[in-house]
């Protein structure tokens, strides 16, 4: 089946998470320097059979593209260039590291650890996903 990759991408460092192969649970899966990111994609393709992939884009709070979404948009031609046969989907990341750095305190995670942004970038990711897969199943109903 099918996998939803969602992905959190910044030029220093790139979260990813995959949904589940019934598109339902998104899961953190790893973050990995932004530079490497084809790289570690193209790998987990061997492996997993990708059917979409979910990119935050960065907005401002009045809707329009923030300054590092020039980034996304290199990284997004390139994604494109190397997957053509893979739809991308961008998800509005407004917050998502808030709500990833709320879901650390929530579930208990020690102070040192939050502040590994690593952690913070694959959360991130997987909010970012399961945003997306929220609204393809309210959409089924």
């Amino acid at each position: 089946m099918e996998r939803v990759i969602g992905i959190d991408y910044g030029r220093k460092r790139t979260g990813i998470a995959a949904s589940d192969p019934l598109g339902i649970f998104a899961s953190a899966l790893d973050t990995v320097p932004g530079a490497k990111i084809i790289e570690y994609l193209q790998n987990y393709s061997k492996s997993q059979t990708i059917g979409r992939f979910v990119v935050g884009y960065p907005v401002n709070l009045d809707g329009a593209p923030s300054e590092a979404a020039k980034d996304v948009d290199a990284f997004l031609n390139l994604l494109r260039k190397r997957f053509p046969d893979i739809p991308v989907t961008l998800e509005d990341e407004r917050f998502t590291s808030v709500l990833a750095h709320r879901a650390m305190i929530e579930g208990g995670m020690k102070k040192s650890d939050r502040r590994d942004k690593n952690s913070v970038d694959k959360i991130s990711a997987a909010i970012i996903l399961q945003t997306y897969l929220d609204r393809q199943q309210n959409d089924r109903k």
